[in-house]
């Protein structure tokens, strides 16, 4: 993905938008982050992740996910449409190139709600960005999360957390981790933006030389 130069906040400085990549094991609290970080006023543009999954009780189309068909989905791999791409669960999940791209024209720092596997793909076509791992306080509290949701039966559940504990084996891939501790929310949220104001102004002053 090209880089795109554009003007800081302060009109003084010339640095390059940041594509954040969040990633974290299902059940570790990203949505609840991201909306969170989307109420902080930052100038970020949150991709919206399309799906084939069911949409949940508690959703709504846009709302976390672009609800498609099968076939719409593939469509969208067949024209090349996707930054990343993939089948979790039995269910397709992936981020159109255009959010991204619209994104860094209008000058906004582009943050990416995906999985593991998704981000070891991002990693490979857009090397400079931003990866950050959200990590629960413990494997048991995980665990518990998930079950607390009442979205699926044991074995459905069973899958999830044993495919959670291998992505949590992933930390050391990222840049940064963060702990999404109960009830930790707030704080985990400034950690994530101080983690984001470091890297702009790391790259703004590496700019500048």
């Amino acid at each position: 993905m090209p880089a795109q130069t554009t003007d800081d906040s302060t009109g003084n400085d010339k640095y390059n938008p940041i594509v954040i990549v969040l990633s974290g094991p299902s059940g570790v609290g990203k949505d609840l982050l991201l909306s969170r970080l989307h109420s902080s006023g930052g100038n970020y543009h949150f991709t919206i992740t399309a799906t084939t999954r069911a949409m949940r009780a508690d959703e709504q189309e846009g709302v976390p996910y672009h609800f498609v068909s099968k076939t719409q989905f593939e469509a969208m791999i067949a024209d090349d449409a996707l930054l990343e791409w993939a089948n979790v669960y039995g269910n397709y999940y992936g981020i159109p190139k255009s959010q991204v791209a619209d994104a860094l024209s209008r000058r906004q720092d582009v943050i990416l709600k995906i999985d593991v596997q998704g981000a070891a793909t991002v990693r490979k076509v857009a090397p400079d960005a931003l990866f950050i791992f959200l990590a629960p306080p413990s494997a048991d509290e995980l665990a518990r999360r998930l079950r607390g949701r009442g979205t699926e039966d044991a074995n459905a559940l069973q899958r999830r957390i044993n495919h959670a504990h291998h992505e949590m084996q992933r930390a050391a891939d990222f840049d940064y981790t963060v702990i999404h501790e109960t009830d930790g929310t707030n704080k985990a949220v400034r950690e994530i933006e101080a983690i984001i104001r470091k890297e702009r102004e790391r790259r703004i002053a590496k700019n500048r030389i």
